[in-house]
This record gives structure tokens, sequence and C-alpha cells, in this order.
């Protein structure tokens, strides 16, 4: 008889309230409508945990790793109005966002196609493929704070000097093996 033995890491501060009907360890691949059920729902059920949480730094972003297993990792992300991340791409990994509190401009392009623009307010997010390069940016005029997943996880992004930038073809990166 075999048995299969899956890696999940929690936040410890979230190891009661996550759990593997949210998780599905046993599922390797995400697809970005799976991803962006996973985030809608964990903001919806954990808002509140996840709001104690949160810190806000006026020098940089803040981020926490919420949860990862060999599937998928979970991020939770603090923006003040005005901080952005840098163009990037997820190094072939498909992702999704939800926005927890406050608001977020993306800029996104999938390759050869035109920069467009989105806002995504409290509740509001994203699932996309692997293919989508993006910045987004703190709006409003209170701080945001968002639920990212990617999937496969623990794959490195790639950045661009501006969206204009971005390939015709983004070419998938290694994953990182190392926990």
């Amino acid at each position: 008889m075999t048995q299969s033995i899956v890696d999940v890491e929690i936040h410890p501060r979230l190891t009661e309230r996550l759990s593997a009907d949210l998780l599905h360890p046993e599922r390797l691949l995400w697809t970005p409508r799976e991803l962006a059920g996973l985030t809608r729902r964990v903001t919806a059920e954990l808002s509140a945990p996840l709001g104690e949480l949160l810190h806000f730094d006026a020098d940089q972003r803040w981020w926490a790793r919420l949860a990862l297993t060999d599937g998928v990792e979970l991020w939770l992300l603090s923006w003040l109005p005005g901080q952005h991340t840098a163009p990037h791409d997820h190094g072939g990994a498909a992702g999704s966002f939800t926005v927890l509190q406050g608001e977020l401009n993306e800029e996104y392009r999938y390759p050869g196609g035109p920069i467009r623009r989105r806002t995504h307010l409290a509740g509001e997010g994203i699932g996309f493929g692997a293919g989508r390069a993006h910045q987004v940016t703190g709006a409003g005029f209170t701080p945001a704070a968002s639920v990212h997943a990617y999937s496969p996880p623990l794959v490195a992004t790639r950045e661009y000097a501006t969206l204009d930038d971005v390939p015709g073809e983004i070419p998938p990166l290694p994953v990182i093996l190392d926990r």
C-alpha cells in the first residue's frame, strides 16, 4: 500500500481558519477560475482574521504568505495609496487576486496585446492565465489590501521597465523547489 503525503504550510495565526476544503492540497495545478474562487472565498470568509494580520508601511509594500501547498500559494498584501509593483509577469504561473479592502488600479497586458486599465474595488477580483503581465497600484484615499493566489507555486516573477517591454511570448520560468 502506498501513502501520499502532501505538504501544507499555513500562516501560524490562521491554522484554525484555513482548512483543507479551501486549499485542496491534493490539487497540483489550479485554473485561473479556481484561483479566483479561492481568493474570493478567503477574503469573504476570513476578512476579520486577515484584518488582524494586516500591516501598512509607508516605506514599502507589506506582504505575508498565508498558505503554501504543492499546487498553490496564497498571499496577503497591503497597499497605501500610490504604492505599486513594478510591471511584471508571473513566470508562467496562473494567478488571481481579490481586493479585501480599499481600491487597486491595475494596468495589464497580454503578449502582443494593448495595455488595458482596470480598477478593482473591495470584494472584486480577477483570475488570469499564465501569459498576463501587469502593474498594480494602491488607489483612492484609503489603505488597500488584497489576497493573491498563484499556481504552480514558487514561480519567480519577471520584471519589466514598462508594460510596453512585455515580449510577444512569455516563456515559463522554473519552479523554486526549496521551501
